[in-house]
């Protein structure tokens, strides 16, 4: 099973990587970049990202998890071979976007594969392994960018090393997936009860997987009483408010200019006053931070209610920013701004990463109600990597019209609004079982008594 956290691994360097290989595609000699050209290179990836997350639930239901993340490492392998060699920005940008579909469907199939495999003692620790293997693949990206960049960034084309390293992890995805047995829930759901029974037994000891096969037949036989999920099921008041709300979570995430400093960190330092190999070198502090306070969240997020964690991880972040915002204003041109601004972005993503980041993808996980939480999720992350795009796109051309300094100013209205929006709209959802939240959303969302409703976590 730990071959397909590869996935998340690919995940996060694909991501991670274009924020030291921009500097050095953007020479003349090179693809000659301008800040519009930029943008589309870097936010292709979460177009293609946002378009792969919306079917994923639907071809892993129909031909299987496992074939599905195989494709995938397919699909990752040829578009990062046409990223690495492309001649022109749009051949780039074409593969980039074809990069991004990979991203987007391994953001939905690998934690259902991780969770229907791992046993329910292990369940959390492996779906959250995937989540330490984004980051970490956001790390590896900043260190081979810093090493590639400092010895040998007077060579034009060292970009296409940086890109050429991540077929690599999606060749040991493919190798390691073609050992992994399907999983045996989605075999009893098509029928294939033998099978499904024979790879219990290799990865539980029989009595237990005796124990669970039963389980899961009388599962499928629940599931195969319900209607299929649609869209037109939000149109019910409580679930289109639960969706809103859900919604609303996964633009609060990437409003925050997250991504920002993930895809543009080292353009960031380099305003701020560092040489580019500098800025390479100290973005790394980025990506470390950034897998130690994912660490951190995954194990506060059981001791502490979601929506205060959420609250003082926007406040974090946007308190962050706006101390970016005012001392690349006053400091201008001081020897002292990049160290400034470097302490504040591993600050911003501490909050980021170690609040708001495990509170997302837990409360679109578990808001929904069972028959609806694929649906909704999928429209979730959509929305989340949609607003990604958009930022993705928009950062360069405004951090060259407006600066440094205005650009964060307007992350941190924007931040205000997320802040105001969690405290009026977000419900509590610890402390009740997901059949709990269900009946809560049920019964009370259309009565305007949310406090009352949720008081029990609070």
């Amino acid at each position: 099973m730990i071959s397909a956290t590869f996935g998340g691994l690919l995940f996060g360097y694909d991501t991670g990587v274009v924020n030291g290989a921009l500097p050095f595609m953007a020479k003349r000699d090179q693809l000659n970049l301008t800040p519009t050209t930029e943008g589309l290179v870097t936010s292709s990836l979460l177009a293609g990202a946002a378009i792969g997350a919306l079917p994923g639930g639907k071809l892993q239901d129909r031909y299987g998890r496992r074939k599905m993340i195989l494709n995938l490492s397919l699909l990752f392998l040829i578009a990062t071979l046409g990223t690495t060699f492309a001649p022109n920005v749009s051949v780039m940008v074409t593969f980039r976007f074809l990069l991004g579909l990979a991203v987007g469907g391994a953001s939905s199939m690998v934690p259902s594969f991780l969770a229907e495999m791992a046993p329910a003692e292990n369940r959390g620790r492996m779906v959250a392994q995937n989540e330490i293997m984004i980051t970490g693949g956001q790390l590896l990206a900043y260190v081979f960018n810093a090493i590639l960049g400092v010895t040998m960034g007077d060579t034009g084309h060292v970009w296409r090393y940086m890109l050429f390293i991540c077929a690599i992890p999606a060749f040991m995805l493919f190798i390691g997936m073609l050992k992994v047995p399907e999983s045996p829930r989605w075999l009893a759901s098509k029928g294939k009860k033998e099978e499904a029974l024979s790879v219990l037994k290799q990865i539980r000891d029989e009595k237990r997987a005796i124990a669970e096969f039963k389980e899961i037949e009388e599962s499928v036989k629940r599931d195969a009483d319900l209607e299929k999920a649609t869209i037109k099921d939000f149109s019910t008041p409580w679930l289109r408010r639960i969706l809103l709300i859900s919604i609303g979570i996964s633009v609060v995430n990437q409003i925050t200019g997250v991504n920002s400093i993930m895809y543009y960190g080292t353009q960031i330092l380099e305003q701020a006053g560092f040489g580019t190999k500098t800025a390479l070198i100290a973005n790394i502090a980025n990506g470390l931070i950034s897998v130690l306070a994912v660490i951190f969240g995954i194990w506060m997020i059981g001791k502490v209610n979601r929506r205060p964690m959420l609250i003082i991880g926007l406040s974090g972040t946007t308190t962050s920013l706006l101390l970016i915002a005012i001392f690349s204003m006053v400091l201008k041109g001081s020897p002292a701004l990049p160290y400034l601004v470097l302490s504040l972005t591993v600050l911003f993503l501490a909050f980021m990463q170690g609040c708001i980041g495990p509170v997302t993808w837990l409360v679109a996980a578990e808001i929904f109600p069972q028959r609806l939480r694929g649906l909704g999720n999928g429209i979730s992350v959509f929305f989340l990597w949609a607003v990604n795009f958009v930022i993705g796109f928009s950062f360069p051309i405004l951090l060259s019209t407006i600066g440094l300094s205005a650009t964060f100013f307007a992350f941190v209205v924007i931040g205000l609004l997320g802040i105001a929006f969690v405290y009026k709209f977000m419900p509590e959802t610890n402390g009740f079982t997901l059949e709990e939240l269900e009946e809560q959303f049920r019964s009370k969302y259309d009565k305007g008594n949310m406090k009352k409703s949720f008081s029990k976590a609070q």
